[in-house]
């Protein structure tokens, strides 16, 4: 292949070889020009409408036009052609609602070494691909979850990793669309058509969204971070997945605290927040807590009994005959009436009544136009949120990567992570999402940098909650690995662990709850087995007595349970050892487990004795084909109550 070089001014000779050494030269693209992306380029530039995204026949996405909206630009009539309909639409949507919906063979392994206070915490750490995880999430947290907030990755032309059919690894994506040829070499230099394709975002996005729904209460509620390139598509995709009518604001987060001067045309200082309920007449956002400028506006100056207030005005522009009338003051001058263009707000007789109650106010002389006394003790006790969060109350980015720095010690700077979000920003979401005195379930399935679950602990120690997080995070390599962690996800352990030992040794709450369990998506726990029953020989049979696979323990089954069955995921877990075999008690009798072998009548007796509502045991584990036999009936003498499976 040749190579070039650009110069841009002359050389002496011995100046360009001592400049070209060293140098890695750029690569002729070794094709001719695409002409026809070439025409759709120009076209877009006159009718941007008519130039929309498509898959051609090599199933790459590609600009196209659309002919039916240029005839009808270059058409003075209405031009015949597909009925319209208002919807948004993009390739590979089907396809993505075909992934939603698909199942999955694969399970949660448990890993205890990773984890703090595994057996009694209820906060939950996922490492895995958050689309496979909300799909194991659905029979467990159908319906439970509270708030969700998400960060998903913004459509700036970086690098999404994903491990579904629409977002793949960065090499592949590069190489599958001829921007990188096999030996890692650069093709094109525009990867801005190719690489920020509105489609191959939706796609990626639509089907966690229609999972994430599920899992909301019906006075559940979901937050979710974006930002110019996103903001408008993703409104509308969250309009079809929850409902127009469940659209609650469009925050305006303040990100920055000083403009960026060296933007080429404005300084982008803010990030958006889209909020949405999972049923609008059912969710109303907690207020806010007053602040002290608020409560420093209520003075007593006439040392009322009921304490402080603050005066409002007492006319309105909107009409009310019943508003005109005279007033006289206590220092006995007469006001003919509210000033012009107004009405008092209340009658003549409400007035009075007002006054006879000292709730009017004529100023300290008793000569000014009256007004309302509001007090203290009678107002909201909060204030109502506003669409627009500034820095200063809810913090910036530098604050969000100073948090991080101080939690997680790195060694290579590229580690830290970019657009972070601050601790108070998330705080801000859960004072108005969840209440402090419930067991609310947060969600976050970008987990990034642990933020939420950060917020979390830091907002259940300053109001005395019980929020419980469950953290999803894909794994995800650092830039460049280090000694104590090698992901993303290992970095946000990282981070609460450090935030969980600073928060005890600040905190005399025994009753906080500072640790999590770790939960690592894997392929399912039973062999994989493709026979039919006619296909089987005799000698086969064995293998199939068998059904579990070799490296998984009796914790790893017990999860898979859990999912199955749909229990909670964060219930506490105690093992006891039973006749010399290991059983498994889930929330005391919530669920009881043995995965052991040659289980007796006498051990399945003692389990009936303490008549669990559910059981469950190995389908090869028992002692001999009578005891298997009789277990039902076991269980339907001695607790008929209790629900018996195998696995």
């Amino acid at each position: 292949m040749l190579n070039r070089t650009h110069m841009t001014s002359p050389f002496s000779e011995a100046s360009r070889l001592k400049n070209w050494k060293g140098r890695t030269m750029d690569k002729l693209k070794m094709h001719s020009p695409n002409l026809t992306q070439e025409n759709v380029a120009r076209i877009r530039e006159l009718f941007p409408g008519c130039v929309t995204e498509a898959r051609g026949e090599d199933g790459n996405l590609r600009l196209a036009v659309d002919f039916d909206l240029l005839r009808q630009e270059l058409s003075d009539s209405v031009v015949e052609g597909p009925r319209e309909r208002y919807h948004l639409n993009w390739p590979g949507k089907r396809e993505a609602l075909l992934t939603a919906n698909a199942p999955i063979a694969k399970t949660l392994r448990p890993c205890r070494e990773e984890s703090v206070n595994f057996d009694a915490t209820k906060n939950i750490f996922i490492e895995g691909d958050n689309l496979d995880a909300l799909k194991l999430l659905q029979e467990t947290y159908l319906g439970k979850v509270k708030m969700i907030y998400i960060d998903p990755p913004y459509n700036t032309g970086n690098d999404f990793i994903y491990e579904d059919d629409f977002a793949e690894g960065t090499e592949e994506f590069l190489i599958r669309s001829n921007q990188k040829d096999e030996e890692g070499n650069r093709l094109v230099t525009n990867t801005e058509a190719n690489g920020r394709f509105h489609s191959d975002w939706l796609s990626m996005m639509y089907p966690r969204l229609k999972l994430a729904r599920n899992l909301l209460r019906d006075d559940g509620v979901i937050f979710i971070s974006i930002d110019d390139n996103e903001v408008d598509n993703l409104r509308k995709v969250c309009s079809e997945i929850f409902g127009d009518q469940n659209f609650v604001a469009q925050i305006i987060w303040q990100k920055v605290f000083s403009p960026k001067n060296t933007a080429k045309w404005f300084s982008e200082d803010h990030d958006y927040i889209l909020v949405f309920t999972k049923n609008k007449p059912s969710w109303e956002p907690n207020l806010l807590p007053q602040t002290e400028a608020m409560i420093a506006r209520y003075k007593n100056p006439d040392n009322d009994p009921r304490g402080p207030w603050a005066s409002s005005d007492l006319a309105a522009r909107n009409r009310y005959d019943a508003g005109l009338y005279s007033v006289t003051c206590p220092s006995g001058r007469i006001i003919d009436g509210p000033p012009v263009g107004t009405y008092w707000r209340f009658s003549k007789e409400n007035f009075l009544a007002l006054e006879a109650d000292n709730r009017i106010w004529w100023g300290e002389d008793g000569n000014n136009m009256p007004r309302l006394k509001r007090f203290l003790c009678e107002v909201k006790q909060g204030r109502t949120p506003q669409t627009f969060w500034p820095w200063s109350e809810v913090g910036h980015t530098q604050d969000a990567k100073k948090t991080l720095l101080k939690y997680v010690p790195f060694e290579y700077t590229e580690n830290v992570l970019n657009s972070l979000k601050p601790v108070e920003l998330i705080q801000r979401m859960l004072q108005l999402a969840t209440p402090s005195d419930e067991e609310a379930i947060v969600l976050d399935f970008f987990g990034g940098s642990a933020v939420t679950a950060h917020a979390v602990l830091l907002q259940n120690l300053q109001d005395g909650g019980k929020r419980q997080f469950v953290i999803i995070q894909v794994d995800e390599p650092l830039p460049k690995p280090e000694q104590r962690m090698r992901s993303i996800f290992e970095m946000g352990l990282t981070r609460v662990r450090n935030v969980a030992e600073e928060l005890r040794s600040h905190s005399d709450n025994n009753q906080l709850d500072i640790g999590f369990r770790v939960l690592k998506i894997d392929s399912s726990n039973l062999a994989d087995v493709y026979y039919t029953p006619d296909a089987i020989r005799q000698d086969q049979l064995d293998l199939f007595t068998h059904n579990i696979k070799p490296d998984r323990t009796p914790e790893d089954l017990l999860f898979q349970v859990l999912l199955d069955w749909g229990v909670d995921l964060s219930l506490p877990i105690r093992k006891e050892t039973l006749r010399g075999k290991t059983v498994f008690f889930v929330d005391e009798n919530a669920l009881v487990a043995c995965f052991d072998d040659d289980v007796d009548e006498e051990l399945v007796k003692e389990l009936a004795g303490l008549k669990p509502l559910r059981v469950v045991f190995r389908d090869s584990g028992f002692a001999s084909d009578a005891v298997k036999i009789n277990v039902e009936q076991i269980f339907k003498q001695m607790s008929p109550g209790t629900e018996v499976k195998a696995i």
